[in-house]
């Protein structure tokens, strides 16, 4: 691992997704989660604060980069529920079938090379009446802004650790095996190219 990677890059993302739009999209989302819940791209543990205490039994926190769970880790700390933190991708989730009942995931599909295997184990582990929880930032619906989308992603990608700025979260999670209960969608304050945001719930279909 070279030293962007390890030093610099925690950093930033975790500058870039604590800016207050992000923070505002993460209030709205992670309260809804419940019981035991599986939270993919822990990242830095910026969601933590956000859990309602009095609804969580346990957060599990996945995430591949260990330098970005050391900052999760002092998050965790004293909060009146428990957080266990597993080194991995979100491509391998080493959980039992139907045994979280709800699986979190914000600013993390952008990121995930496999997404359908990922998103494969996440309806695995979840239970009958479990659901998934996401707030992801994506392809814009507009032509323009879309075109600038693709001709940055290149660099985007290689410069925030394999972030893709167009990909079409709705679809991919119909593909993945997950039917809606709620969707919004909207331009979040900031730059056009990264701040179109999907959010909602859905359920293994």
């Amino acid at each position: 691992m070279g030293f962007y990677a390890k030093h610099i890059l925690p950093r930033a993302l975790d500058f870039a997704c604590s800016m207050k739009p992000v923070l505002e999209q993460r209030e709205k989302v992670v309260p809804l989660a419940e019981g035991r819940v599986l939270e993919v791209g822990i990242g830095t543990g910026l969601n933590l604060p956000y859990y309602d205490a009095s609804k969580v039994d346990r957060v599990i926190g996945l995430d591949p980069a260990e330098e970005m769970l050391v900052r999760a880790r002092k998050r965790a700390s004293g909060l009146p529920f428990a957080v266990e933190h597993l080194a991995l991708e979100g491509e391998r989730i080493p959980l039992e079938p139907d045994s979280i009942d709800t699986v979190l995931v914000t600013y993390t599909l952008c990121t995930i090379p496999d997404v359908f295997t990922a998103l494969d184990g996440m309806r695995r582990v979840l239970k009958p009446t479990g659901r998934l929880i996401f707030c992801e930032h994506g392809k814009a619906p507009d032509a323009r802004v879309l075109r600038w989308q693709r001709r940055i992603n290149p660099l985007w990608g290689k410069l925030l650790g394999g972030c893709n700025l167009d990909r079409d979260v709705p679809s991919l999670l119909k593909q993945g095996g997950f039917a809606f209960d709620t969707i919004e969608s909207a331009y979040l304050d900031g730059p056009a190219i990264a701040s179109f945001n999907y959010w909602g719930t859905a359920r293994p279909s």
